[in-house]
């Protein structure tokens, strides 16, 4: 083997799009990855609550087992969105080598709970992959990967649509189309409305007041939650949360195995790093054209998720939350995430309805839009009456 030193560079590569590299990417359609990780694998009180610690949820139903045994499921619940720190799914770990990628977004369809006890595993594939052009950085590429997550049983949990955009480092930067951003500087209105918006929150969880299908109206909005202002604390708080950490011999191992991922920074005096190190360097940031630290994608749909989940009660069930990672959410800003109800609807005897959602900036940008479907109670006796969501089929196409 060689040595280390001579495979991993000094610095993030700075690999091509190229078609040879798309039509190998192509190939790979089909193909059953290893799944990365697994991280927490197995659902227990500590996990449960350390993955909402990671979020910032206070939902009781997934975080407090006291509450939990007194409600109709008899024990705690993983967060809808737990099975994500088994892996962060559209992961970079295939294809278009030392080509920088950014997590696009996801869309996941959820059939059954996680319980304290449960070991989840995964099977993830390839299933797609298209070329664009941005204003970021010229030609990109996206990938589609599908998780499906099961439980100890063999029981569907979850099955997951990842997105990753791929561009080429070089491009990005110096195309600077977010040059212009800076960190926001609030006025002390400003960072006392987001205090209180936060510290509110718990009021607007619904919990075991039941909400009925018959109930919501077309048209009706959620209470937003509000996420910031982005600090170091909450990025490095979301690591601990999935269980993520690399250190030592653990990163060394990985990077000579795969060199165009990692790199020697001379700002940890030559220490090996992730070149997904920009969540925390500025200049690693900024060398992929992004204006600086910026949250974790996973992180900011799980916000989005939260968003629902406060809102439905513990009555109502998650069927779908899908995400788009539209604009960069870097350190200081704040993300406000906000719902209405856009359609009702009865599908497979359950009382379903849409939501669209929207995260949106302190500078009043969109950032994150995206929908989510909801089964809940209805008082029609007709309706059967449900603990999960495994008896409705969405019928969703593989990519979309």
């Amino acid at each position: 083997m060689s040595l280390p030193q001579a495979d991993v560079g000094n610095a993030p590569a700075e690999g091509r799009i190229t078609d040879e590299a798309v039509t190998a990417a192509r190939a790979m359609i089909g193909l059953h990855l290893r799944p990365e990780g697994p991280y927490l694998q197995d659902a227990t009180a500590d996990t449960l609550r350390n993955w909402c610690n990671g979020i910032g949820d206070l939902n009781p139903l997934y975080r407090d087992p006291g509450y939990a045994s007194g409600t109709r499921y008899g024990t705690l619940l993983g967060h809808p969105m737990f099975p994500m720190a088994f892996g962060w799914l559209g992961r970079t770990r295939w294809g278009l080598p030392g080509v920088h990628g950014f997590y696009a977004g996801n869309d996941w369809e959820l059939f059954r709970h996680v319980r304290p006890g449960d070991r989840i595993t995964a099977i993830e594939r390839v299933v797609g992959v298209e070329e664009k052009e941005s204003k970021f950085s010229g030609r990109l590429v996206l990938q589609y990967v599908e998780a499906s997550y099961y439980n100890q049983r063999g029981e569907l949990v979850a099955r997951a649509l990842g997105t990753c955009t791929r561009h080429e480092r070089k491009a990005a930067r110096e195309t600077g189309k977010y040059k212009e951003i800076v960190q926001h500087e609030y006025t002390d209105e400003e960072r006392d409305r987001i205090d209180m918006m936060v510290l509110d929150e718990p009021k607007n969880i619904r919990g075991a007041n039941v909400r009925y299908w018959e109930d919501v109206q077309e048209g009706e909005e959620l209470p937003t939650i509000a996420r910031g202002p982005l600090s170091l604390m909450d990025t490095m708080g979301f690591l601990v949360g999935c269980g993520r950490g690399h250190t030592h011999g653990v990163v060394l191992q990985a990077a000579v195995k795969h060199p165009g991922h990692f790199f020697r920074n001379p700002e940890a005096g030559g220490g090996v790093e992730y070149t997904g190190i920009g969540h925390h360097r500025e200049s690693v940031a900024k060398e992929v054209g992004v204006p600086g630290t910026y949250d974790y994608g996973p992180q900011r749909s799980s916000w989005m998720c939260s968003l629902v989940t406060n809102w439905m009660g513990d009555a109502g069930v998650i069927k779908r939350v899908r995400t788009e990672m539209r604009r960069f959410n870097i350190m200081g800003d704040t993300t406000f995430c906000k719902g209405k109800v856009v359609r009702k609807y009865v599908k497979d005897k359950t009382g379903l309805v849409d939501i669209e959602l929207a995260a949106e900036n302190q500078r009043g940008e969109l950032t994150t839009p995206g929908i989510a479907t909801v089964a809940l109670p209805s008082r029609d006796v007709r309706l059967p009456a449900f603990l999960d969501g495994s008896g409705v089929d969405l019928e969703l196409p593989v990519t979309r």
